[in-house]
């Protein structure tokens, strides 16, 4: 059987009780993500609360609010939280982000979402209708029309998605006044075809800022630039 937990650095993540496992996809997003000189952040779908774990872990000064609609994810995030060093700056809340949109007035520096069924529900989509009327549980439409009321003027709304659903994001985004600023295309290796695209959005239209990262070189050899994202985190870097 595989190991109900993944030790980090600085904590340990068990995930023994989440449907989302912990995965490249949410170190990716908790590595990327610019939390310079935030103080607030809001990780939508937190699952084991790797990604608050991860932004507390590389700003001392933000408080987090983690939220998720699964009872078991809050449960082991607030479990990982407590036995890690950065309690204190992580709020768990059982709570979906439509009812937290509408419950609540506090503005963000930071949103984050890896949310797991997309990847894993959204087997086929042709085009920008049929993501945005996907509806299991969360729509690309619900959780960009709630980012654009939680977030402040100047915040920031960081994904990773599926590479194919960038075009169909990105007019979604725009429908909810919001805009890509930011995106990295992510290839499994330096052979392979990008598979997952990370994602800075936010109210201010600017020109998008696009590169490119590969995970690996070859197999089980990490790339430079892979490395020096994750370094401060994966405890064999």
């Amino acid at each position: 059987m595989p190991n109900p937990f993944f030790h980090f650095k600085q904590f340990t993540v068990y995930h023994d009780r989440c449907a989302m496992k912990v995965g490249t996809d949410g170190v990716l997003l908790g590595a990327w993500t610019d939390i310079s000189d935030a103080k607030t952040a809001l990780d939508i779908g937190t699952g084991t609360g790797l990604i608050s774990l991860m932004i507390a872990q590389r700003n001392s000064n933000i408080t987090i609010d983690a939220i998720d609609i699964e009872i078991d994810a809050i449960a082991q995030a607030k479990d990982n939280i407590k036995n890690s060093p950065f309690a204190t700056q992580i709020k768990c809340t059982q709570c979906s982000v439509q009812e937290f949109a509408e419950k609540y007035e506090k503005k963000y520096d930071i949103i984050v979402s890896n949310p797991p069924f997309f990847a894993e529900s959204l087997k086929s989509p042709d085009n920008q209708r049929s993501l945005a009327r996907h509806d299991d549980t969360l729509s690309i439409n619900d959780l960009l029309k709630a980012s654009a009321k939680l977030l402040n003027n100047n915040g920031k709304l960081s994904l990773i998605y599926p590479y194919e659903y960038k075009r169909a994001i990105l007019d979604i985004a725009k429908l909810n006044n919001l805009f890509i600023n930011k995106a990295t295309n992510v290839y499994p290796t330096s052979s392979s075809q990008p598979k997952r695209i990370l994602l800075e959005i936010s109210k201010n239209q600017t020109s998008i800022q696009e590169n490119s990262l590969t995970i690996e070189e070859s197999r089980h050899i990490y790339s430079d630039e892979f490395t020096e994202l994750v370094k401060d985190f994966y405890l064999k870097l």
